[in-house]
């Protein structure tokens, strides 16, 4: 399998050389020159656990890690999980929940990025050298993204977030781990400024080759291919159904790419249902092919407080037919003016998607509700997916919903939706009285940089 970039300035790329980098020099993303078509399998798959699941997905994209190489990283990314199925399945009222906050940071991102370091370190055992990863993070990506790497040799990971614009509790996550290599950036602006940041950062490619500088942001393809699996664990969960639909809280367009991917390879996915907050520039996309950048409203699911989808240009490439030539015109033109305009029914698999916004209220509710009628306790963001789900699923096939976060990582809004209930988890209460350590900047790149060089001159001296 090799890689590409959805701009066609990057070709021939091994699974490796496309993990270490990240972002594709010309400024694109990397995918797989094909996705492979798995249906004839789907049979076989029936009561496979989800290493070997992982395994077998993984190994479709794959092919410069021996298989048992491979199965060693797999066993050692998920053996961090508390739950011996990593991803459970959990009936809610009719709905079925994909818990994926069994990580070590109660967050779906642990899926992908425990894997991504182990990747990275072996990469890293193999060829020598050192790694900078550079990330932004607008709520749980920081602090699994750290938790996959600190403390690893020849590792440095600076991870920008938006001051004041997490939960205190994410952000007490990441400021609290103190390792060497881990270095927290509260960046003054908001999270769609520190993604303008990192990507400027990448596409210096002379700064970005004198430190080398690594991602761990949705933009790292192996983060895709991780969250492929939990697609195909919640199939098998579900005891192998002709077809079923899937409702996922999104703002960055990766967790439902990654069911995008997993739809074309066979997986039947009757309808991808993309749910959002008020932050909708997705849901306005797939309603009136118009993807044009609004202003960032703060809520009560910060994850998605997001106007640009950073993996919004992987979609794009497939459905422009791998065009490279369309996916520039298309990001040029938002680049330039703030939106870009498709026509939906030129889209091969729009049918594939509905799509729809909730507002804080509306997230409330539903966790209130829920919780009332089964008494289970729903994150504001899997709130927000639960909803849309109920109300824009398409027929009677079962409807599973991402459940993104443990719901101790967003007490107040759980306080504020169920006077009286008390969201914790002692994974986080360890983390109350626990020293923190972060660095404030203005958000503007030629700081970051310097702060990255600096930190790596001391570390030669």
């Amino acid at each position: 399998m090799r890689y590409v970039s959805t701009r066609g300035g990057v070709q021939g790329l091994s699974f490796c050389d496309a993990v270490m980098m990240g972002l594709a020099d010309d400024g694109g993303l990397l995918v797989p020159e094909t996705i492979p078509n798995v249906s004839a399998d789907l049979p076989h798959l029936a009561g496979k656990g989800y290493l070997d699941l992982a395994a077998y997905v993984m190994g479709q994209f794959i092919d410069d890690i021996p298989a048992a190489e491979l199965r060693s990283i797999i066993e050692r990314s998920y053996g961090t999980f508390d739950s011996p199925t990593v991803t459970p399945l959990v009936d809610v009222g009719g709905v079925h929940v994909l818990e994926l906050f069994h990580g070590p940071t109660l967050a779906f991102k642990d899926v992908a990025l425990q894997f991504l370091g182990n990747v990275f370190e072996y990469v890293l055992n193999k060829r020598g050298g050192r790694l900078n990863i550079l990330g932004a993070t607008s709520g749980d990506t920081g602090s699994a993204a750290i938790a996959g790497v600190r403390g690893k040799q020849n590792i440095n990971i600076f991870i920008m977030f938006p001051e004041g614009r997490t939960s205190p509790l994410q952000e007490k996550q990441m400021t609290t781990v103190l390792d060497a290599n881990v270095q927290n950036l509260a960046i003054e602006g908001s999270f769609d400024d520190c993604q303008s940041i990192l990507k400027s950062i990448f596409n210096d490619l002379a700064f970005k080759d004198a430190y080398d500088l690594g991602a761990v942001n949705s933009v790292n393809w192996a983060r895709v291919l991780a969250q492929v699996v939990y697609y195909f664990s919640a199939y098998v969960q579900l005891g192998l159904p002709a077809r079923f639909e899937v409702a996922v809280p999104t703002g960055n367009f990766g967790n439902i790419f990654a069911g995008y991917i997993a739809r074309r390879m066979g997986l039947p996915i009757d309808t991808l249902i993309l749910a959002t907050n008020q932050n909708d520039i997705l849901h306005r996309f797939f309603t009136t092919g118009r993807y044009e950048r609004g202003e960032v409203h703060l809520s009560h699911s910060p994850a998605m407080d997001i106007q640009v989808a950073s993996n919004f240009e992987r979609y794009l490439y497939f459905e422009f037919g791998q065009s490279p030539e369309k996916v520039k015109t298309f990001m040029s033109d938002f680049s330039s003016t703030g939106a870009a305009t498709t026509n939906l029914d030129s889209l091969d698999t729009n049918a594939a998607f509905t799509s729809g916004r909730v507002s804080d209220e509306d997230t409330l509710a539903t966790i209130a509700r829920v919780f009332e009628e089964s008494g289970y306790l729903l994150d504001p963001h899997t709130a927000v997916g639960v909803q849309i789900g109920l109300a824009n699923r398409r027929s009677k096939v079962p409807l599973v919903c991402l459940a993104t976060a443990h719901p101790s990582k967003f007490d107040d809004v759980i306080a504020q939706a169920i006077p009286g209930i008390e969201a914790s988890h002692p994974t986080l209460e360890l983390l109350k009285d626990l020293p923190v350590r972060k660095t404030l900047l203005e958000g503007e790149v030629r700081i970051i940089k310097d702060f990255i060089s600096t930190f790596n001159d001391q570390q030669v001296s």
